[in-house]
């Protein structure tokens, strides 16, 4: 009898050695909210909204320690919409994140559907990535600082930090029997912050971007080629290659930080994988900067505003027609209050001017990311909402 008690009590040692190595956490975020859109379509439009400060999620990270300094970890995160129980990123199970790896003193490699160079490195830093939401993203997201989309069958490396410097890339497999190159979508990227200052820089690189398989296309289950819908530039979809150069930096002093934002963003060689309205071969080139500021008034409050300018390069229509650029105007504000570490009730108010030519060959309209276009080229959208993280 005694030696059956001292048996159970070492494997139950053993086992608390075990688990003590492992662990799994459940996390989440709920982010609910009533917006207002003052043009959608020509309309008003007053609706409650799902993942506008941050997008609804639930997910599970975990880590076991394999010795020596090395641990394998994964995460798999979902998106959903609260109002109706569906599944975020066009209906996919995990479809915010989902990978593998292992991570030592040397850095990180995980392999699965992962955030590319430009969010990791340079997103952080526009105010939608802060206290602004998807609706102060750049027009259309046009450079993909806020996510709208994620890569997948991506190999990432992240470095370990070295003094406030940390760096690293993707690589993302396009799977096209031999083609080694289709679809493909590459990035790098490097931060450094250290005290008061954050700088970063990326690259973003995706060939046939509008295909099935490609990375406007990574954000549904149906396996359908791109459905996107912004006026911004739904349009330069049949590019050959979709391209990302950006910069940013932030330097707060005090309790007030000062940040911009600068992307380079090029849709290659039009007409390439689709019928265009643009002469084929054509670029469609648009510059964006940034300019943002936030106030932590009190440790549970803060205060935020920013301005940006977007400007698209003049373009040439199928017939040889020149046609003018395109420029967007937007100012945004918010403000954040917390009522516990968890629970957080914000503002967002964003307003948007377009002038010129779109993408569609129409004349430009208002068009805040992830709501339905304006009729003209005005549009104003304000949300109340409340977030709990989890």
């Amino acid at each position: 009898m005694k030696k059956s008690i001292f048996a159970l009590a070492a494997v139950g040692v053993f086992a608390g050695g075990a688990h003590a190595q492992s662990s799994v956490t459940l996390y989440g975020i709920v982010d609910e909210g009533f917006n207002i859109n003052t043009n959608a379509g020509g309309k008003h439009l007053y609706n409650l909204t799902s993942g506008v400060l941050q997008g609804s999620r639930f997910g599970l990270r975990g880590a076991e320690d394999l010795g020596g300094g090395m641990k394998a970890i994964f995460v798999l995160e979902n998106g959903f919409d609260l109002n109706s129980g569906k599944l975020g990123q066009g209906g996919l199970m995990f479809g915010r994140q989902a990978y593998v790896g292992i991570s030592s003193r040397f850095g990180t490699v995980t392999l699965g559907r992962q955030y590319d160079s430009v969010v990791d490195y340079v997103g952080l830093l526009e105010a939608g990535d802060q206290w602004g939401g998807y609706l102060a993203a750049h027009p259309g997201d046009v450079d993909n600082f806020n996510n709208d989309f994620r890569t997948n069958n991506t190999v990432k490396y992240t470095s370990a930090d070295y003094g406030g410097l940390r760096f690293g890339g993707t690589y993302s497999f396009g799977g096209q029997a031999g083609n080694f190159t289709g679809n493909q979508i590459w990035s790098l990227g490097a931060s450094y912050n250290n005290g008061p200052l954050v700088l970063g820089v990326g690259y973003l690189n995706a060939r046939q971007p509008g295909q099935a398989n490609g990375l406007f296309g990574n954000n549904q289950s149906t396996g359908v080629a791109s459905v996107v819908t912004t006026p911004v530039f739904s349009g330069y979809t049949s590019a050959n290659t979709y391209q990302v150069i950006g910069a940013g930096g932030a330097y707060t002093f005090g309790a007030a930080t000062i940040g911009a934002t600068y992307s380079n963003t090029k849709f290659a060689n039009l007409g390439a994988d689709a019928p265009s309205a643009f002469r084929k071969g054509d670029t469609a080139t648009f510059n964006n900067a940034e300019i943002n500021f936030k106030y932590q008034f009190t440790p549970t409050f803060l205060m935020g505003a920013a301005f940006d300018y977007t400007d698209r390069s003049d373009m040439t229509e199928a017939n040889g027609t020149r046609s003018g650029g395109a420029k967007y105007y937007q100012g945004s504000i918010g403000a954040d209050y917390y009522l516990s570490k968890r629970t957080d009730v914000y503002f967002i108010g964003v307003y948007q001017k377009a002038s010129g030519t779109d993408s569609r060959n129409r004349p430009a309209v208002a068009a805040i990311s992830n709501v339905t276009a304006s009729a003209n080229d005005r549009q104003l959208a304000a949300r109340i909402g409340i977030r709990h993280k989890f």
